[in-house]
């Protein structure tokens, strides 16, 4: 009977630690996916593969989430996130950057 109990508690255990764990990655691939979202057509852009920019529309729409994402990150103190939707903003502003300069 004692180990029945034993087991169950490890069970609920690993079940929710796994919850837990599934929902932050699942955060994360999320900033990491929308940051990618325009990386593509940046990329075709600088090395003269296409003319077209990205609709800017679109990018405001991702850069809000993301800023939204940011801020939720700051809020509950998750480094990891503040560091990844950080340094994606860094290197989405380089590529910016290098368009503009070229």
């Amino acid at each position: 009977m004692k180990w029945q109990i034993m087991f169950f508690g490890l069970r609920n255990y690993i079940r929710e630690s796994f919850r837990k764990i599934s929902a932050d990655t699942l955060g994360w691939l999320a900033a990491i996916v929308l940051h990618a979202a325009t990386v593509p057509t940046i990329l075709a852009l600088i090395t003269g593969l296409s003319d077209r920019t990205p609709n800017l529309d679109i990018v405001l729409f991702l850069w809000t989430g993301l800023v939204l994402l940011f801020l939720r990150a700051v809020a509950l103190k998750d480094m990891l996130n503040i560091i990844t939707i950080g340094v994606g903003f860094i290197m989405q502003a380089v590529l910016m950057a290098l368009i503009l300069f070229k």
